[in-house]
């Protein structure tokens, strides 16, 4: 009786190595990097549409308060100017991993949040626009948008926190100097805390 030898096919070998290297490699950390940064960019988009509901609500505050408020022209100015700034700089994808053009962006908005905490203290010597209805809704919208906007920060700085912490630990040091060397950290808010508070009014 004659045996055969078995011969196993180096194409076999590959089938079982291929998916088996793909588990070691994913359970390594391999996607952590480009996962952790899609998350960053998702809780910078939210910072970005809570800053722009802010400045779509600026103009009809304004004109609410100067309908009553005539005299305050040196506080509607500022807040009209530091909208136009806020709302002038042009925000890439880019801007949260370049420190320049980062900082900008977050000056201009503490700008017109420093300018709208003036224009809403303006309305407490003015009895009558404390209790218009249009400037009470707007005020009311304004102060939940700035709630919101503490907590899309919030969110994105813990996002680019995880992010950055990949980058600069193992196992992501390594692909962060092999397979991701284009990606850079990102930014983080780093406003002075009273600025982070909503304007308040007291009525």
């Amino acid at each position: 009786m004659i045996r055969r030898s078995a011969k196993r096919s180096p194409r076999a070998g590959t089938i079982v190595l291929v998916p088996l290297l793909a588990l070691l490699l994913s359970g390594c950390g391999i996607n952590n990097i480009p996962t952790y940064e899609e998350q960053a960019k998702a809780r910078w988009s939210e910072v970005q549409n809570q800053y722009q509901r802010r400045a779509d609500l600026i103009p009809n505050l304004v004109e609410t308060v100067k309908g009553y408020a005539q005299q305050e022209k040196s506080v509607l100015e500022s807040v009209t100017e530091a909208r136009a700034k806020a709302t002038a700089i042009q925000v890439t994808a880019d801007t949260i991993t370049d420190p320049e053009a980062f900082k900008k962006f977050q000056d201009a908005q503490a700008q017109l949040t420093g300018a709208l905490g003036r224009l809403l203290a303006v309305s407490e010597n003015y009895p009558d626009l404390k209790s218009n209805q249009n400037f009470l809704a707007l005020q009311s919208q304004l102060e939940g948008t700035e709630n919101r906007i503490a907590v899309a920060r919030r969110d994105y700085i813990e996002a680019v926190r995880v992010y950055n912490t990949e980058l600069r630990t193992f196992p992501g040091a390594i692909w962060a100097s092999t397979l991701y060397r284009s990606e850079k950290p990102m930014q983080e808010f780093t406003a002075a805390e009273e600025l982070k508070q909503p304007p308040q009014v007291k009525f």
